[in-house]
């Protein structure tokens, strides 16, 4: 693959997490450490400690929204590599370029609002979008600990104890749309508690990393297609797209007492403890399933 092909994939890549945003799949998590323990047959306890990334507060989507300058762009028509433009190519391309100056200018106008409902009427674009996000988050019951490091990313500590008689799903956030779930406990009739962590994954083995970006798959997604993209230019090390961070933690679920684990996808399976069995997962950008557990809590 050459760097040009390297360079769109990555264009691309940014555009369809652009598109995301306005669809309601907006957070994803950064480095974190995540526990689910299932304390009694009506009982839990849920922690997640880390980093989580709002892509409407980075810099990547608001320049999105912004509209990029113009940039001559040819090729040649033999080989398609990338070449100088010729002064009237160049002339002719400015000139379609100005000429939607105005359509790009409603188009960023629509964006803008369009996420701003998404955020719970936090407007991106104001400076202080990320200090309205803090007090948000922190009136909220379990979130003890939020902090902005910058261009969208939150370092937060969040708690919560809670009774299984009801389902639940992290993160809820008020007046945001829960579309964008890192983890769900359903709840089954005869004793039996589903887990899925839709957001814990990068990837899909059926559908592909593409098929992710456009179902429930994080922003880590993204990272993963500069990752490939650059594997495959034979780089070792290669980096993530800059601006979002590389999905890397760990989930575990803990059992207590009779529960018995009834299925579940890790690669070791559970591990006996002295008050019960746990199930880990360690998460990457090349994490290809979601976690999933089934639980009979004897309940």
């Amino acid at each position: 693959m050459t760097m040009l092909s390297t360079i769109r994939l990555r264009a691309a890549a940014l555009l369809a997490g652009f598109a995301l945003v306005l669809t309601g799949c907006f957070m994803s998590p950064g480095k974190f450490t995540s526990e689910l323990v299932l304390t009694g047959p009506d009982s839990f306890i849920f922690s997640y400690e880390g980093e989580i990334f709002f892509l409407g507060l980075s810099k990547l989507a608001q320049m999105e929204a912004a509209g990029e300058a113009f940039a001559p762009s040819c090729f040649d028509e033999e080989t398609y590599e990338s070449r100088d433009c010729t002064p009237e190519e160049e002339a002719e391309q400015r000139a379609e370029w100005e000429a939607g100056a105005a359509e790009r200018a409603a188009s960023a106008k629509k964006q803008a609002e369009q996420m701003a409902a998404l955020m719970g009427g936090i407007d991106p674009f104001d400076p202080k979008a990320a200090d309205e996000l803090v007090k948000l988050l922190s009136r909220q019951k379990g979130w003890e600990r939020v902090v902005h490091k910058g261009d969208g990313v939150f370092d937060v500590s969040y708690r919560v104890t809670g009774t299984m008689g009801h389902d639940f799903t992290f993160p809820m956030i008020e007046g945001f749309p829960p579309t964008n779930p890192f983890v769900q406990v359903f709840l089954r009739k005869g004793g039996q508690v589903r887990i899925n962590a839709p957001g814990f994954a990068a990837q899909n083995s059926e559908t592909g990393v593409l098929g992710t970006m456009l179902g429930a798959g994080s922003f880590a997604t993204m990272a993963a297609m500069g990752m490939a993209s650059e594997a495959q230019d034979g780089d070792q090390a290669a980096e993530a797209i800059p601006g979002i961070p590389a999905l890397d933690g760990t989930f575990t679920m803990r059992t207590t007492g009779a529960m018995r684990v009834l299925a579940n996808n890790t690669d070791e399976g559970p591990a006996a403890e002295t008050t019960g069995e746990a199930l880990t997962w360690r998460i990457s950008p090349r994490t290809a399933q979601p976690p999933t557990a089934l639980i009979a809590t004897g309940g």
